[in-house]
């Protein structure tokens, strides 16, 4: 499959992943802003892959992203950070999502586990309630060394 089919709207991959259930594969979903990737995010999404059959990657929206993080970000449009996303042979499936958690997603998608990198503990991630009450298991995977986006910026600035 080529990258960029692996980009699909909220509502198709609901449909797509209702497919994958029935087959009898588990779905993780894994999100975040991966604006300026670096080793630390394949960590992560590699990391999450092992938790199911078929890895979703939520992407923060450029509108999320200015709302989470400021109006100098995200550095790299969201198509194109979802294009590069699903070019990652560890990742299934890439959507694109507003807000600044994934709480409406996870009650849309269903996934059996929600990941979260290793800057999150299990009670301190945001969706953590919905993914209870959803009978979603969250869990916390990557590469435990510190890559920061917002450190590899501050070096650039310099």
């Amino acid at each position: 499959m080529i990258a960029g089919d692996k980009i699909c709207a909220i509502e198709t991959l609901a449909d797509r992943l209702e497919s994958d259930r029935r087959a009898g594969r588990n779905v993780a979903l894994a999100n975040g802003l991966f604006d300026i990737l670096h080793v630390g995010h394949l960590h992560y999404l590699e990391a999450a892959k092992t938790q199911a059959d078929v890895l979703v990657v939520a992407i923060n929206s450029d509108h999320s992203a200015r709302e989470l993080k400021g109006p100098d970000r995200p550095v790299i449009p969201q198509q194109e950070r979802a294009r590069l996303v699903a070019g990652f042979s560890c990742v299934d499936w890439v959507t694109i999502f507003e807000g600044p958690t994934v709480e409406a997603l996870l009650r849309t998608l269903r996934p059996h586990v929600h990941c979260k990198g290793t800057d999150y503990t299990v009670d301190s991630v945001p969706e953590a309630a919905v993914a209870r009450e959803l009978g979603i298991r969250v869990a916390i995977v990557g590469d435990t060394k510190s890559h920061s986006t917002r450190d590899i910026i501050r070096r650039l600035q310099r």
